[in-house]
């Protein structure tokens, strides 16, 4: 109703639905992005495109720029360019082969490459030189890898995860996925609880970020 009325006032301001369609998606969107966090970033992509050119530029002026050639691998990655991602971080293993962050990468990318002994290896070997890196990530992508062929595993990397990082309304949303996948319905139900008690005792700057995975977890817990 609120968009209704918002969208007949747009309309009478601006003479044209189809500019008023326009200018409430943009509202919407922006509320979206301020306060919730579902839908994806315009700006975050540009950004991204303008660091990689500049880290190319760079790389071409010093070809050993070891730094700037990870970084643009992890931008690669975040970009679904998996295979050049790979290029640039294959020659890469013995320079940094003491780096937690660059084997997680490494194994990210194999992930999506469809290499997942290969992958999992990676990551086990960033989980061995530091089983906090990125605050406890690769144990998620070791449970994405294990949800559909052994979901018991996945489960306990998602408690692995949920060890290191016991705020995150993400990893209890997963663990409720695993647990209805298992067909472990009541488990399901309190981990999707215990999602919305986490949101309510984080402060308001961590809220911004879990907003999505409560949001989730909420609509999920209406189904079960």
């Amino acid at each position: 109703m609120v968009k209704i009325l918002l969208f007949g006032l747009i309309w009478w301001l601006t003479g044209s639905p189809f500019l008023a369609i326009l200018v409430l998606l943009a509202i919407l969107y922006v509320l979206d992005r301020r306060f919730v966090g579902l839908s994806p970033s315009i700006v975050k992509p540009l950004r991204r495109l303008g660091a990689i050119r500049r880290l190319r530029q760079q790389i071409a002026m010093n070809p050993n720029d070891l730094p700037a050639k990870h970084e643009l691998a992890r931008l690669l990655i975040e970009r679904k360019r998996y295979k050049e991602a790979k290029e640039w971080l294959m020659p890469l293993q013995d320079a940094l082969e003491n780096s937690a962050e660059y084997w997680d990468d490494l194994g990210a990318c194999l992930v999506q490459l469809g290499e997942t002994d290969a992958a999992e290896a990676a990551i086990r070997n960033a989980l061995s030189i530091n089983p906090r890196v990125k605050y406890g990530t690769p144990y998620l992508r070791l449970a994405g890898m294990y949800a559909q062929k052994n979901p018991e595993t996945a489960i306990g990397h998602l408690q692995s995860f949920r060890a290191i990082h016991s705020s995150s309304v993400e990893a209890y949303y997963k663990l409720a996925n695993l647990y209805a996948q298992l067909g472990r319905t009541e488990e399901a139900k309190q981990s999707l609880m215990e999602c919305s008690a986490i949101y309510r005792s984080l402060p308001r700057y961590k809220k911004r970020q879990e907003r999505k995975w409560a949001i989730l977890a909420f609509f999920k817990r209406t189904r079960l």
